[in-house]
């Protein structure tokens, strides 16, 4: 679990809660999911490389820190990642974005390939990928074994819950590459949900269940 870092800052933990009750409506859990996010970048970009700029303050000529923000991009496991997405970009709006188009097959739960488009220029760049829900683990690997054939700098990946399984998994495929979520659930279910979770982060972002 090396690989794990889970983010328990108390508001990241606190909208967390608010957004597993049952009855959140869609509006506050689509609003929680992005204040979350914004959140959870500070720490997934703590080690993001910088540049020194030299600027003019009321007083003086200096020389400043501005974080390289077009290195990095972020990578949205469509359709419930788009979710974390908007609030990484409320953050980090100079960054680059990336679509992984993948969906669930209902009977063996692999993933599926529909859509996939990345910025040019990938070597230089820094990915995080995001997807809130690191359940089997599969859309996960698969959205990353994608990203990995561009050769990108580094990869991390950003979910707001998984679980055991899915962690195992996950880093089964790929070892060196860092997860960061907001908590780690007991395990999954016979139809491949987190318990106690959140129900369908899709469904629940989108209103469509």
């Amino acid at each position: 679990m090396s690989q794990v870092h889970l983010i328990d800052h108390p508001l990241v933990q606190h909208k967390l809660t608010l957004m597993r009750r049952k009855d959140a409506s869609t509006t506050s859990f689509r609003r929680l999911l992005r204040e979350l996010a914004a959140l959870m970048a500070y720490e997934l970009t703590r080690d993001m490389p910088m540049h020194d700029v030299e600027i003019e303050t009321p007083m003086e000529t200096t020389q400043a820190k501005l974080i390289d923000g077009k290195k990095l991009v972020l990578v949205s496991i469509l359709r419930a990642g788009t979710g974390l997405l908007d609030g990484m970009l409320d953050v980090v709006p100079g960054a680059r974005v990336g679509h992984v188009g993948l969906y669930r097959d209902p009977k063996t739960l692999t993933a599926v390939e529909y859509y996939f488009k990345l910025p040019p220029d990938m070597a230089e760049r820094d990915v995080i990928v995001l997807d809130p829900m690191l359940a089997t683990g599969n859309s996960a690997i698969a959205a990353v074994e994608r990203v990995r054939e561009v050769g990108p700098r580094s990869i991390k990946f950003c979910c707001l819950l998984g679980c055991p399984e899915g962690v195992a998994a996950f880093h089964g495929a790929h070892p060196d590459v860092p997860i960061y979520t907001a908590a780690i659930d007991r395990q999954l279910n016979d139809h491949g949900y987190i318990l106690p979770g959140l129900g369908d982060a899709g469904d629940r972002i989108f209103g469509t269940k």
